[in-house]
């Protein structure tokens, strides 16, 4: 598939016009310069033309960390097959934007001039600076007003199709199969939805608070320098994400805004954690990621309390272990203390910086997805049901009223979900319910996937106190 980059100076309209080639909203877009740090890409399509779309950051060298976003812009560029430099017309060209241009242009197989926000005919006036570009391919347009961006998509569907004319053999049987389009009337007949696919893309969000080491972790994973990294906190703001293929199963990994208290989140940082929240609701699995160079702070815990509010699989992820001094048994302690709700979560040591322990963590994303979407038959369910309320009956329900548990059943995955269809479903106490999910744990394998049990009335004519006791299980 053919790349294409948007590139530029920052606040030129790249991520905007990303947008509106995807036709929604993807990229996070302000007048803040510097709001893209890193690389996103996206499967466009043009025409009958499809390519993979890449939005960079703004080529600038304000400090390390923009001179890093610079780079990897100026890489992303230099391996597509179309580059799109995208100049802002309010602002007049200088030397340095030349200066860049011209440099992609002796690297790029072809290159377009951009020159975007002409939002009125009056802002036309403005393009005689930019003709001393001398760019072959000139697009003067406005991307938040859609204004000539048609035929700018026009010329990229030709590039990508070679500049190859589509030409119709009415001789054969394409030219039959295009009639079959049509009716007796002349009129088109609607095509038919095709039915959809189960999504097989294991969805791994990795998150934490600011500056823990979520962009290393996520370039040790992959094995490429795909997200800025930066000793300052909050560099990645728009989520990022990359996809893998390990033992023949495609992983998408999302690099996340990291977490602040909310009273500290300013600006843009809020369109972050809103993106950020919305991939979550999406994932599978999270990668929690810990800094064990540091103690644990509040905003730890309050981050892992995302994983479960939106029921997720999780590895607890220990980073910069290679500067930690605790024990590992100690720290472990620590860490089952503080993060009791995910008491299920295997726990794993790495040093993302140095790669280090990095590769356990592809075959623990697969074991915890299986164990995440795993079904149990009823007959089995039932079974382990039975034998732990043989071993710890449930407490009278108000010290009078017996618990009796009718059938159980799984009816949903990702994460396991089980009714326990009973007489009384308030009666279960919160302990009695932990009670079952640990035996169950026992007999069946769900490390890393949380285990959801939903006491539910049991249905009939008959007061459910009233059932036959040979159905109780």
């Amino acid at each position: 598939m053919k790349k294409i980059a948007l590139v530029g100076k920052p606040n030129a309209g790249k991520s905007s016009l990303f947008n509106r080639f995807l036709k929604f909203r993807d990229a996070i877009t302000s007048d803040v310069a510097g709001t893209t740090r890193d690389v996103k890409k996206r499967e466009a399509q043009f025409g009958n033309e499809s390519c993979e779309l890449i939005d960079t950051g703004g080529l600038e060298d304000r400090n390390d960390m923009f001179k890093d976003v610079k780079k990897k812009a100026i890489e992303a560029a230099t391996t597509s097959d179309i580059i799109l430099y995208v100049i802002d017309s309010k602002v007049a060209p200088d030397e340095e934007d030349k200066k860049l241009f011209y440099s992609l242009q002796k690297e790029a197989k072809q290159i377009a001039l951009i020159v975007n926000k002409v939002d009125n005919d009056a802002h036309k006036d403005r393009l005689f600076d930019f003709y001393a570009f001398g760019a072959d391919n000139f697009f003067p347009i406005s991307a938040s007003h859609n204004r000539g961006v048609g035929e700018l998509e026009i010329w990229i569907e030709n590039e990508l199709r070679g500049n190859a004319p589509v030409i119709l053999d009415q001789s054969g049987d394409d030219f039959d199969n295009f009639l079959d389009n049509f009716d007796d009337s002349g009129e088109l007949i609607p095509e038919m939805p095709e039915e959809e696919e189960e999504d097989k893309d294991i969805k791994v969000a990795i998150i934490g608070r600011p500056n823990v080491g979520k962009s290393s972790l996520l370039n040790a994973l992959i094995g490429e320098e795909r997200s800025v990294v930066s000793p300052i906190a909050g560099t990645t703001i728009d989520p990022v994400d990359e996809i893998m293929t390990y033992n023949n199963q495609q992983i998408t990994f999302v690099d996340t805004a990291g977490i602040r208290k909310r009273s500290k989140i300013l600006g843009i940082e809020k369109l972050g954690l809103n993106r950020t929240e919305k991939m979550l609701e999406k994932a599978d699995i999270a990668l929690l990621t810990l800094d064990v160079s540091a103690p644990f702070m509040e905003q730890d815990e309050k981050v892992a309390g995302l994983i479960e509010k939106y029921g997720l699989g999780c590895i607890i992820v220990l980073n910069k272990y290679d500067i930690a001094h605790d024990e590992y048994e100690k720290l472990e302690e620590e860490i089952r203390l503080k993060f009791r709700f995910l008491e299920y979560a295997p726990i794993v040591t790495v040093s993302a910086l140095t790669k280090k322990r990095t590769h356990k963590l592809n075959d623990m994303i697969l074991n915890v997805y299986e164990n995440y979407t795993r079904r149990v038959t009823t007959s089995k369910f039932n079974e382990i049901i039975k034998n732990a309320m043989i071993k710890h009956h449930p407490p009278a329900y108000n010290k009078t009223k017996a618990l009796k548990i009718y059938y159980a059943t799984q009816f949903e995955i990702k994460p396991p979900r089980f009714a326990l269809v009973c007489n009384y479903p308030k009666g279960f106490h919160f302990s009695y319910l932990r009670y079952l999910k640990n035996q169950i744990r026992e007999a069946i394998d769900f490390e890393g996937t949380p285990v959801v049990l939903i006491p539910r009335q049991k249905g009939g004519t008959r007061n459910a106190d009233e059932a036959n006791d040979e159905n109780i299980i």
